[in-house]
């Protein structure tokens, strides 16, 4: 299944740009940036976006480290912070997760094993002959998980099982705190990429033994002369604390690991300008040590929040390499289009278009119409007609101008138009329509939720996202230089639980650029093209602030009319896109 690239980010040169060509030429002499690989962050189930990497990438990936749920009956629901202060709200797991969690525990510890062994055995395909994967567990699948390992990479290819302790607080109860986990080492072939570790000798070690080499009668230590390091052969037990609190790794996210715990991983199984791999990428700390150590990454994750929080994350990366001097490469983020709705489309209704308008209906608890004067009126809800838009399809402004004709010659005045997804601007179009028919489109996204096995109760059907902004200018002439003013968002609030729906609905009309957590700018996009962050902003949980107008000083090479672009992501990881026009 192909890949899409839907965004390009390499934020220091993209500043760069924006200043113009001379600061660009000057950049491109100074950079340290690496141009060898273009690394990859991937929306989407990671057994098909493995796949889809096998043709370029097979026999390729030097080292391999996962972190996999398990943990039976998990809930991934989460507080995100919204606003400048410290206020938090509760977010769901996105229907995407429910369903793919629910189903990979739906028969127990079996069903879970059969979706591991199906992803290992394309991981070991994806291995090279010296590559290495590490496989993060504990005690609710370990044992089992260890047997599959053995299945899929041979016995013989087993090298560790590492104790990570994190040194968690625990209540004092009838049993001992569980306080570690499990990581089992494995490699594709018998011989591997093995950089030997070492750990501070103890005071007394040194004061008794010295610090001269001592040949082969102290096997178990590496003594060094004076200028350089010393140590013991790292044991295969890891005393790392776990990033809570006030640590600056803390991103928030429910599973996170620590920093250390993967150089210690990365460090040890690969070489500077290898190509290090992470399928189940949570909050990116993968990516992120493999960038800081000058390491190739691809990154995956099947959650939208975990996508955004590793985007935040990697961006930070880049500018602080950057600033310090130091090499980074930049990366793109792909997704695989619209596979999960076609694999339930196949699955569950059995292919038919029509099948899918039912249950959307259904759920949406709208009156199915048979005998209607148009194919595009489906159903009808409270005196308003209903369009479901089709399962593979984009509801475009083309969509909008022949519906809002059928409602009007239908006698109607109000249409629900219930999509899975909408082209940009189109409330500028359904604004225009109203006012030139007298007919109201009403654009509802079809929540993910409806996809969900045995799902009977209708979840919230929500307005989409609204997102307005406006150009600003500075200069004149050749100097002329351009921003973008955010001047009006209203979020989705699509993933809020709906005992928080109804207080979140008028805080967001009041503040709506509290729920704003991410905003970035193509000044110069071309349909069809990935989105390049020119310029981008984001809050962090030491910075709650948030610029709403850009300072990038953009300047077009070009005279003329241009489009911009803004893409904003909120709180809970959902991004809203809308087209700008502007002149040069």
């Amino acid at each position: 299944m192909p890949m899409q690239r839907i965004e390009t980010i390499d934020q220091p040169r993209s500043e760069a740009a924006a200043a113009g060509p001379q600061q660009l030429l000057t950049f491109e002499q100074r950079t340290t940036r690496l141009d060898d690989f273009r690394n990859m962050l991937v929306w989407g189930d990671n057994k098909l976006v493995m796949a889809s990497l096998l043709k370029e990438f097979k026999g390729r990936i030097d080292l391999i480290s996962i972190d996999p749920p398990f943990d039976v009956g998990a809930d991934f629901t989460m507080n995100v912070a919204i606003g400048d202060e410290r206020e938090t709200v509760e977010k769901e797991q996105s229907a995407l997760e429910m369903v793919a969690y629910r189903d990979t525990w739906g028969k127990g510890t079996d069903s879970y094993l059969h979706m591991m062994y199906e992803r290992l055995l394309v991981m070991r395909d994806l291995l090279s002959e010296t590559g290495s994967i590490y496989v993060h567990a504990d005690w609710h699948v370990g044992h089992f998980l260890r047997s599959v390992l053995n299945e899929v990479f041979d016995e013989a290819r087993f090298r560790n099982e590492i104790i990570w302790s994190y040194r968690k607080f625990a209540r004092v109860s009838d049993q001992f705190p569980k306080s570690h986990d499990n990581i089992f080492f494995y490699t594709r072939g018998d011989t591997n990429t093995f950089n030997a570790q070492f750990v501070p000798l103890a005071e007394s070690t040194i004061q008794r033994w010295g610090t001269k080499k001592r040949g082969g009668k102290d096997p178990y230590y590496r003594y060094a002369t004076d200028e350089e390091s010393q140590g013991a052969a790292m044991p295969d037990v890891w005393d790392i604390p776990l990033p809570i609190g006030a640590n600056p790794q803390n991103t928030g996210f429910q599973t996170q690991k620590p920093e250390g715990l993967l150089e210690r991983i990365i460090n040890a199984s690969s070489n500077e300008g290898d190509l290090v791999a992470d399928f189940f990428c949570g909050s990116g700390t993968t990516g992120a040590v493999a960038e800081k150590l000058g390491r190739r990454w691809i990154m995956a994750d099947l959650g939208r929040f975990a996508i955004h929080t590793s985007r935040k994350r990697l961006i930070d990366v880049q500018r602080t390499l950057t600033a310090e001097g130091k090499p980074y490469r930049a990366f793109d983020v792909f997704n695989l289009g619209r596979y999960e709705r076609q694999w339930w489309q196949r699955e569950h209704l059995h292919g038919a278009d029509d099948e899918h308008r039912r249950v959307v209906l259904e759920f949406f608890r709208a009156e199915p119409l048979s005998n209607t004067p148009s194919p595009l009126i489906h159903g009808k809800k409270a005196g308003a007609l209903c369009h479901v838009d089709g399962i593979d399809s984009i509801f475009t402004r083309g969509e909008a101008q022949e519906l809002a004709k059928a409602v009007a010659t239908a006698g109607g005045h109000e249409c629900y138009v219930l999509a899975w997804e909408f082209e940009m601007d189109l409330r500028l179009t359904t604004a225009a329509i109203e006012k030139e028919l007298g007919v109201k489109l009403k654009l509802i996204q079809i929540p993910r939720e409806i996809m969900e096995r045995n799902r009977k109760n209708p979840p919230p059907f929500l307005e989409m996202a609204v997102l307005e902004a406006e150009p600003v200018y500075q200069g004149k002439g050749k100097d002329r230089t351009l921003d973008i003013k955010l001047t009006k968002f209203l979020p989705s609030l699509a993933e809020v639980p709906s005992k928080e729906l109804e207080a979140l609905k008028e805080r967001a009309v009041q503040s709506g650029f509290d729920f704003i957590d991410f905003w970035a700018v193509d000044f110069d996009w071309t349909p069809g093209k990935p989105f390049n962050h020119h310029w981008q902003d984001y809050r962090t949980r030491k910075d709650r602030s948030l610029k709403t107008v850009s300072e990038a000083a953009y300047h077009h090479e070009k005279a003329g009319p241009h489009t911009a672009c803004v893409k904003v992501v909120d709180v809970f990881g959902c991004d809203t896109s809308i087209t700008v026009e502007v002149k040069a």
